[in-house]
């Protein structure tokens, strides 16, 4: 009795990780790969601790951004929690991954020094090396 709910256990163990597998062909020679899809609530959840992982960095030191920036991640999660529609679902998630990449890339902090003063603090991933400016560009032909 005891092998039998192990062999069962281990069954649909197998069966629901192989849901969360694609089978594809791969390029050129060689056998088909396997690639690892995330369901739906585990990207939702992934999503959910980058986007708190990036409000942390872009707003560290922040206390007022970073308490905004947390209510107002939570609460859009909140406000779409019940939704069940795969194709709305993917959207929203690509909706939230725009923002997180915006988050990521565009937002610098500033502090003000005076009253017609601010202080940019940009982070060490937006500091780009200098690329040299041409007055009289050439056109391609």
């Amino acid at each position: 009795m005891g092998r039998c709910w192990v062999r069962c256990r281990l069954w649909v163990l197998r069966a629901k990780l192989d849901e969360c597998f694609l089978e594809s062909c791969s390029w050129g020679s060689g056998p088909p790969r396997r690639i690892w899809l995330l369901p739906p609530t585990r990207q939702v959840l992934q999503l959910f601790k980058t986007l708190h992982r990036t409000r942390q960095q872009v707003f560290k030191n922040d206390t007022r951004a970073l308490k905004a920036a947390r209510r107002k991640i939570n609460e859009e999660f909140k406000n779409n929690k019940s939704e069940t529609s795969p194709k709305k679902i993917e959207e929203l998630i690509k909706i939230g991954s725009d923002v997180e990449l915006v988050l990521r890339t565009c937002v610098i902090q500033g502090i003000h020094t005076d009253h017609d003063t601010l202080k940019l603090v940009p982070r060490k991933d937006l500091l780009l090396d200098n690329m040299p400016f041409c007055d009289a560009p050439t056109q391609k032909p």
